[in-house]
């Protein structure tokens, strides 16, 4: 097997809080369901067998303890669990955003002492990463990739709605040349002033079904994406990242860790919640993952020497390669029952009102959620 000498990558450091879900389509609670960036990403890094430590905050009432045995979060005993509402309106594809309770935010001294990592990734979506948070991460991890999304967010003092503020006025800008790469969503992008950014760091904005495209320093590129039948978008950009975190880390070039990003960002929108992904279905893609590599320790402290930023040769083969790939996986997921959920008709067929059936994993239920945001 082409896996016997693929070497183990250094440990890596996963920094964001757990959340509880609950997801409202047209006014009704459809689903409760385990949320945070890093509860996603745990599950791409597990199914691509990467080892990493998890830094997660959580209060005393968090719902998903046995499904998160394998990376247990810090019980805060005088703090909630962060609460996000996300609602979902038929006649608008948009997703409103709303944080109902937060979770104390996570600082340099709840990082581990005197251990260095061979990545990083910050990856807050409540407010949980301080500046000096982030710049602790920077000391004692090799590379650092960061979700822009727990930079810039900011919440509405009454209904806890997200809005954005500037890179530029967030108090992270000046870390900017320390890190490897910065991911954002197309409507985060437009608050990074992106030109700008792309000199110090490699950016990525991820556009949904249209794939991705890489800003860095010299030039950019789009990434193609794959098919989908999307169920909830909610943590698409969070598989991304840890797919695409995943690829750098295993030693492919960028346009190939970008299409392994795009590969599971299409995997994560057919389901709600973070998905269960059996690490022995993804031997396939860790074979092709290895059949690609450039390197074997990639380093970003010199980035314009880095040959990850070249396009790769036969990246058309490498594409085609990965979509039989995804169809095996997805057939032995249905073949599995793995309640891979299909569509909102089959739901409403199904005559499912109060809330979706949801996948395995989730066997946990949120006693003590507000109803209202």
């Amino acid at each position: 097997m082409v896996t016997d000498s693929i070497p183990i990558p250094r440990r890596g450091l996963i920094v964001g809080n757990y959340c509880h879900d609950v997801l409202h389509r047209d006014g009704i609670i459809v689903a409760e369901t385990l949320g945070g960036a890093a509860s996603f990403i745990s599950a791409v890094l597990d199914a691509l067998s990467l080892p990493f430590h998890t830094l997660s905050k959580v209060g005393p009432e968090f719902a998903y303890a046995t499904v998160t045995s394998n990376h247990p979060p810090l019980v805060v005993p005088t703090s909630p669990t962060t609460l996000f509402h996300a609602h979902f309106d038929s006649a608008n594809p948009d997703r409103t955003l709303n944080r109902v309770r937060a979770c104390e935010p996570i600082r340099p001294m709840d990082l581990p002492n005197e251990t260095r990592f061979g990545f990083g990734m910050a990856v807050g979506v409540g407010g949980e990463i301080l500046p000096e948070t982030l710049e602790k991460m920077v000391e004692i991890c090799e590379q650092v990739f960061v979700d822009v999304q727990g930079l810039i967010r900011t919440f509405d003092g009454e209904d806890g709605s997200v809005k954005h503020v500037r890179l530029k006025e967030s108090g992270f800008f000046h870390l900017l040349p320390r890190i490897g790469f910065l991911k954002a969503s197309a409507d985060e992008a437009s608050f990074l002033d992106l030109d700008e950014v792309r000199r110090w760091c490699c950016v990525v904005v991820t556009h949904g079904k249209d794939g991705c495209e890489v800003f860095c320093k010299d030039g950019a590129f789009r990434v193609a994406p794959f098919e989908a039948d999307q169920v909830d978008p909610t943590g698409a950009g969070d598989c991304f990242l840890g797919g695409f975190a995943a690829g750098i880390v295993r030693g492919l070039a960028v346009p190939d860790a970008a299409l392994v990003g795009n590969f599971f960002g299409s995997l994560a929108v057919a389901q709600v919640g973070p998905p269960k992904l059996d690490v022995n279905l993804f031997q396939m893609l860790k074979d092709e993952m290895h059949k690609r590599k450039v390197q074997d320790d990639p380093c970003l402290e010199r980035r314009e020497e880095w040959p990850g930023f070249q396009k790769p040769p036969d990246e058309d083969q490498f594409y085609a390669s990965l979509v039989a790939v995804k169809g095996i996986i997805m057939c032995e997921i249905q073949e599995s029952e793995w309640n891979l959920l299909s569509s909102p008709k089959v739901l409403e067929q199904n005559n499912v009102k109060a809330r979706l059936s949801l996948n395995s994993v989730h066997e946990e239920s949120i006693p003590s959620v507000d109803r209202k945001p």
